[in-house]
């Protein structure tokens, strides 16, 4: 009888509209307005590579799925986020071939070897782009912006003499802040945008897909390492530079949340953004590589299980013996 009035489940009991294909949606929503503006800039070139590894990531974990006889899972939009972020970390006169190996390589080798979606143990995308950066490194740091081959904004402020500011720096390249902050500067297609990745931010903090910890703690621990071993000390256009160059708004605000690859709880994030702002801060600065914010990630996605063990939440009404 009681089983005809009661539905009986194991816990926990939440009924919430929120999925996982919804917070896909909203990710890849978040993520327009970069890479709008990734096409704007670098044009017909940028707009193949994003195709390219999109299509390419769902495809691959479509005939996976197919092959192995399992649950086919491209309805949830996640081999897309995986595609359209590893898209926006690739230099725009990247072959297609080259890109399309590194969408295989997220998805098959990252992703679903290890079991699939809520499985891998680091982030799919970044764990192809260092996968590419090492197999072909010289294809990987080539950038060009309007037709001419140039260095990064990040690579000119690593190289320029202590004795000559950072707005001289750029500015012998024909580079201003402004320029960095709207994305007219060369770079991978996503990342050079600031303000665009900043409104994609702000919708996912709107839609309460990400919380503060994570891209808050990340950004605020970087800043103060590059403000004490810069070399710089308190030059705002130094570290305005740092944070509109390179990939540490792309990272801080989508690829150090990923649910899977961070922690889940509060104290866990904080310890988390302060590891990825250290180890940020060591590589962009003492590293031979003006950018660290894809190793920093991958490297913190590892200590996650480490982590989460420190910050452990007690037990309610738990007491510690004697």
């Amino acid at each position: 009888m009681l089983s005809k009035l009661y539905r009986v489940s194991s816990s926990p009991h939440v009924r919430n509209r929120i999925s996982t294909s919804s917070i896909m949606k909203d990710v890849v929503i978040a993520l327009l307005p970069a890479c709008a503006v990734g096409v704007a800039v670098f044009r017909l070139p940028a707009l193949l590579v994003l195709l390219t590894t999109c299509a390419t990531s769902v495809l691959t974990e479509y005939l996976y799925s197919v092959l192995m006889k399992k649950k086919v899972t491209t309805g949830d939009y996640s081999a897309l986020v995986t595609g359209l972020l590893l898209g926006m970390n690739l230099p725009p006169s990247i072959p297609l071939w080259i890109a399309a190996l590194g969408s295989v390589f997220a998805i098959l080798v990252v992703k679903e070897v290890f079991g699939g979606l809520g499985q891998n143990f680091m982030n799919p995308a970044l764990g192809a782009r260092c996968f590419l950066m090492i197999s072909f490194a010289s294809r990987m740091t080539h950038f060009t912006l309007d037709g001419v081959s140039s260095a990064t904004p990040l690579a000119i402020v690593k190289n320029a003499s202590r004795s000559q500011s950072v707005v001289d720096a750029l500015g012998e390249q024909g580079i201003n802040l402004l320029n960095m902050f709207l994305g007219y500067t060369g770079g991978t297609i996503g990342e050079t945008s600031t303000i665009a990745l900043l409104i994609g931010a702000g919708y996912l903090f709107l839609r309460k897909v990400i919380s503060w910890e994570i891209p808050v703690t990340y950004i605020g621990s970087f800043l103060v390492f590059a403000l004490l071993f810069g070399g710089y000390g308190l030059d705002g256009q130094y570290l305005a530079a740092q944070l509109c160059g390179g990939g540490l708004m792309l990272g801080a605000f989508f690829m150090a949340t990923d649910y899977v690859t961070s922690p889940i709880t509060k104290k866990g994030k904080i310890i988390f953004g302060l590891c990825l702002g250290i180890l940020t801060g060591i590589f962009r600065i003492f590293g031979g590589s003006a950018e660290g914010v894809s190793y920093a990630i991958i490297f913190c996605n590892l200590l996650v299980p480490l982590i989460e063990r420190i910050a452990i939440p007690k037990p309610f009404g738990y007491v510690k013996e004697k």
